[in-house]
């Protein structure tokens, strides 16, 4: 005698979805659109330099140092992050503000870079060479003036309490961003530096 096996039918479970918090695609498709723009900037100064009619001039030692001083922005960017997963929100604070202080510290330099450029009569108007020197600075200086508007809304949040061990959001978009704009200079310094 056989018996009838009633074949119940397999609940499938549903495909597992690829997601990303919104603002983490936002700063992420923003890097990228700044990677595509400084490629084709490299690229064109590769190809006009190519051309000939090119100044060669010292690069501003300060520019070094302020590479230095960047790079420490970003010890003091993480270090704020492990604090917010530790809810050491003294620590958080004062780490984000050392950040933004290097972030301005930077900017300085990069002003007296400037200065150190015209004092060797290389300017913005004249021979590409200096232009793209300007351009590029100038572009990165931009950024990252954006991305210290960004920490005093990360820096905002952690007054507020906004920023802890379970919402990390806003300091990791920060975060983000700010170690991006570290290694875009890096590339740029070496860029200008090897190139030059």
């Amino acid at each position: 005698m056989s018996e009838l096996v009633k074949v119940l039918p397999v609940a499938e479970e549903p495909e597992e979805t690829l997601s990303m918090n919104p603002k983490k695609f936002i700063v992420w498709m923003f890097v990228v659109s700044i990677v595509m723009l400084f490629a084709a900037m490299t690229s064109a100064y590769l190809v006009r330099r190519a051309e000939g009619n090119w100044l060669e001039f010292k690069m501003p030692a300060i520019f070094m140092y302020s590479t230095v001083v960047l790079l420490i922005s970003s010890f003091s960017m993480h270090w704020a992050y492990r604090a917010a997963k530790k809810d050491d929100f003294g620590t958080l604070r004062t780490a984000i503000s050392i950040t933004f202080a290097f972030g301005l510290a930077f900017l300085v330099m990069q002003f007296i870079g400037w200065k150190d450029l015209v004092a060797q009569n290389v300017y913005f108007v004249g021979n590409p060479s200096g232009s793209f020197m300007y351009v590029f600075t100038g572009l990165h200086a931009f950024h990252l003036v954006s991305g210290l508007i960004v920490l005093l809304y990360a820096l905002r949040a952690s007054f507020q309490l906004k920023i802890h061990a379970k919402n990390l959001t806003q300091l990791e978009v920060c975060m983000t961003y700010w170690h991006f704009l570290d290694i875009l200079w890096v590339y740029l310094f070496g860029f200008l530096l090897y190139f030059n």
